[in-house]
Order: C-alpha cells, then sequence, then structure tokens
C-alpha cells in the first residue's frame, strides 16, 4: 500500500496538472464501479450457485487495484478539487456502494 502511494504522489508532483489527474481519476472511477457491479452480481452468484470460485478470482484482484487506486487519488484530489469534508466523505463511501462511483463521475466529476 505504501508503495502505491509513493508512486502516485511521484507521478501527482511530476505531473501536478489537474486536468490529468481528473481524467486519470474519472477512467479509474468508471473501471472500479464496473469491476464492483461484475463481481457482486455476476462472479458471487456464479460462485455460490455453481461452485465455481474462477470468476471471482479473475476478477478480485483487478477489483482490489482499482479500489486501491480510487482511495489513493482520491485523497489526491481532496485539496485540488477543494472538497468539503462531506462532500469527500460521500466520494469515499461511494466505492462501497454498488453503483457509487458513477453517481460521484455524474455529480462531481462530469461538469469540470
Amino acid at each position: 500500500m505504501t508503495l502505491i502511494i509513493s508512486v502516485f504522489k511521484l507521478l501527482y508532483i511530476r505531473g501536478h496538472n489537474i486536468t490529468t489527474m481528473l481524467t486519470f481519476f474519472r477512467i479509474i472511477a468508471l473501471l472500479e464501479g464496473i469491476s464492483y457491479i461484475l463481481l457482486l452480481f455476476i462472479a458471487t452468484p456464479i460462485k455460490y450457485m455453481m461452485n465455481d470460485e474462477s470468476y471471482v478470482k479473475m476478477l478480485g484482484m483487478p477489483h482490489g487495484l482499482l479500489f486501491i487506486m480510487y482511495i489513493v487519488v482520491a485523497f489526491l484530489l481532496k485539496s485540488e478539487m477543494n472538497w468539503s469534508k462531506r462532500i469527500f466523505n460521500i466520494v469515499l463511501i461511494s466505492s462501497v456502494i454498488p453503483f457509487g462511483t458513477f453517481y460521484i463521475e455524474k455529480k462531481y466529476l462530469s461538469n469540470i
């Protein structure tokens, strides 16, 4: 986890381009949302109904990495976007709610 944060900080300091970071965050939010939906509504039912764990194993690691990237980039963007504590908490909580990242993209990121 520390390595991931260090890499993002290095990228953030070198580029420090808010537009690039927002675009990156929007892509991560979209991919994280899709991977979460696939994991919850396709892979998990297959695991328990058909005793086939392969889909959970296949989708679990990419979803976990996307989730971590979403959280790290949200922390990096917090001050740049001037998010209040309330909005920042909504951004973080939305990562664990199905379809939450789509809401964040539409409500807080699309009109920037």
